[in-house]
């Protein structure tokens, strides 16, 4: 008895936004098996892609990236957009890791909810064709939403994927995509949005400080630059305080106790302010006096700081500095 021929397989990068949502529904609707694979770093996060999960079935796994995405944010073949993103190589560095999983898991072919033209320097027709070639799995990235104006991939030239049912899709307009979703019954979609902080102003500031103070970095410090304002004191020492409680928190989750030195005004309202790795004496006052300047002490009193490090609990007196004095040295 024969048995049944095995049904196309395809693995999609997902974002958790409509396009990558879209693309997987517009395959799924031809019969093909498809699964999505999503990517996490401290410069973002799953949480879109598990709620797409959840709303359309498509079963998903996350995987952490840190290590290999880190090297390659160093050193980007095609540099940085405008601000610390390295869209291209990210992409095909993405696209090289699921191709890894494509292989060893007997998927047919990946895919991606890319729109051609949709991001002025990502997905231009010399872009989409850098990431494929860098990728190493040329010919067998499918873009379903714009598909009929980019070359015929392997999987459609092997019959795998039906043409004439994808899409033309092109541009920045939205149109399209809505209509589509009204077709699948979509309707609680996340607004198109950058979720990648390597795009935002403040933190790719605060990125390249860090890079350019020491040769290494743990997801934990790359964390922080998310919370608080910071400042470098000197070429060895920075500063974070907190500016809200949430800020306050994520300081204290994400510190290194082993190394780090948390502050804490004493008899006075004050935000929580860290200086990392094993500052001098002479900096922990300074920090000290900066923190004090940011709590309700009042301006010129002499006031206790306890200083809370990996070589234990004492309690310093300092002046506080004004915030406005110390403004030139913020990130």
């Amino acid at each position: 008895m024969k048995s049944p021929p095995r049904k196309t397989r395809a693995l999609g990068l997902c974002s958790g936004g409509l396009d990558s949502t879209l693309s997987g529904l517009v395959l799924r609707e031809q019969g093909i098996e498809v699964e999505w694979i999503t990517f996490e770093t401290p410069f973002f996060a799953a949480a879109k892609a598990r709620k797409a999960s959840q709303r359309t079935g498509i079963p998903l796994t996350v995987k952490s990236i840190f290590p290999v995405y880190i090297k390659m944010l160093k050193d980007p073949n095609c540099g940085y957009g405008r601000n610390m993103n390295p869209c291209l190589d990210c992409h095909a560095l993405m696209f090289r890791l699921a191709g890894e999983i494509m292989q060893a898991q007997n998927f047919d072919f990946l895919f991606s909810g890319e729109v051609l033209g949709q991001r002025p320097m990502s997905q231009t027709r010399s872009s989409l064709r850098y990431v494929e070639k860098k990728s190493g799995f040329e010919g067998y990235i499918l873009r379903p939403l714009s598909a009929k104006r980019l070359p015929e991939t392997i999987p459609e030239k092997e019959g795998l994927v039906r043409r004439e049912r994808l899409f033309d899709f092109a541009g920045r307009s939205r149109k399209p995509q809505i209509k589509l979703a009204q077709q699948f019954g979509l309707s609680d979609y996340p607004a198109p949005a950058g979720g990648c902080l390597l795009t935002d102003k403040g933190y790719s500031r605060r990125l390249k400080d860090l890079f350019a103070h020491q040769e290494n970095c743990t997801e934990n410090e790359l964390h922080l630059l998310k919370y608080g304002r910071h400042f470098r004191l000197n070429s060895d020492t920075k500063l974070i305080v907190g500016r809200t409680q949430i800020d306050n928190e994520n300081i204290i989750r994400y510190h290194n106790a082993a190394v780090d030195t948390l502050l804490d005004v004493k008899n006075y309202a004050s935000p929580v302010t860290l200086v990392p790795a094993n500052p001098r004496k002479d900096a922990i006052y300074l920090a000290a006096a900066v923190c004090v300047g940011y709590s309700k002490a009042p301006p010129g009193a002499l006031v206790d700081v306890l200083v809370a490090s990996p070589h234990g609990r004492e309690l310093i007196q300092v002046i506080g500095i004004r915030p406005q004095d110390i403004r030139d040295k913020m990130i």
